[in-house]
């Protein structure tokens, strides 16, 4: 996993390594240590607030253990950015004991939603699960066309209606037949325009009630895929989506397609919603749950 996360931050660690070498390695720590080091942090789009957070705690534990060296001064760093994403939960994604698990995948368009569901299938299947595509995103007839693509390429089955139909009347059709077919998993996709906010987030109210209708304690994980490349214009769009419905974990695609790594540690940090999975390259198995420990030791070490 750990040299997943090395590829998948590999414009990120090139775009600053050299400046974490000379910051840290065989190096005292001086005045101008800090000062450096927030540079770097807010080069790799950890943010202002969230870069002097961390480097207010560092100074504080290299001032009480009396640290002198900055190999060591790394190390402490690591361990509070793993602090940091571990705060207030855990990565893991939750199962139920009882299947089927309903997971309500949200996202605005563009953010590779639909093919990160397409991972999410491939993923699960490959542990031996039986898994279900639900096509939530009615409005966008392109969509269903793309899920029903992947549903062929993954070998799960798809429930879908006409272009647009109810989406609440998919997702109630597809819990009802993941119940039915015995399924393990059940993903249901929804729409994502924000340009039609208050409708948008009306329907994915909408859908999140249906799916607990049907299916009490459902659903188990509600997640927002977010694209790292657009920075800190995902935390707008987390705190959008988590006022009208709570989410419980985040998807960061295109990991690897930024220089800027960091905002996986902004995004935890802002919205207080943990990260579950990143998406590290356009491959089917470029999507891994996400590993606060292997992250901070890819991006630092």
């Amino acid at each position: 996993m750990l040299e997943q996360f090395k590829k998948g931050l590999h414009k990120t660690r090139e775009a600053f390594k050299g400046r974490l070498d000379n910051l840290f390695k065989g190096k005292e720590i001086t005045p101008d240590f800090y000062e450096e080091l927030e540079e770097v942090l807010i080069s790799a789009d950890v943010g202002v607030a969230t870069s002097l957070k961390l480097i207010d705690q560092l100074r504080e534990q290299i001032q009480e253990q009396k640290i002198k060296e900055g190999d060591a001064a790394r190390e402490k760093l690591k361990t509070l950015l793993v602090e940091l994403l571990q705060e207030g939960g855990g990565s893991e994604l939750h199962f139920p004991e009882m299947p089927p698990c309903v997971y309500l995948i949200l996202g605005v368009n563009g953010v590779g939603k639909t093919t990160t569901i397409a991972k999410m299938a491939y993923y699960y299947t490959q542990k031996n699960k039986k898994v279900l595509l639900a096509a939530g995103d009615t409005f966008r007839a392109a969509a269903i066309d793309q899920l029903s693509q992947w549903s062929i390429a993954t070998g799960v089955d798809l429930i879908k209606h006409h272009p647009g139909g109810d989406p609440s009347a998919v997702i109630y059709d597809a819990v009802n037949a993941a119940v039915a077919r015995k399924s393990d998993l059940l993903l249901c996709d929804t729409a994502g325009r924000l340009h039609t906010k208050s409708n948008l987030l009306d329907e994915i109210k909408k859908m999140n009630r249906t799916i607990g209708k049907v299916l009490p304690g459902a659903p188990h994980e509600t997640l927002l895929v977010l694209d790292a490349t657009t920075g800190h214009n995902g935390i707008a769009q987390a705190r959008l989506f988590h006022e009208a419905i709570p989410l419980t974990g985040i998807v960061l695609t295109k990991l690897d397609g930024t220089a800027r790594g960091g905002i996986v540690i902004a995004v935890k940090d802002m919205t207080g919603i943990p990260v579950k999975l990143v998406g590290t390259g356009e491959k089917k198995e470029d999507l891994q749950p996400f590993d606060p420990h292997a992250f901070a030791e890819a991006l630092l070490s």
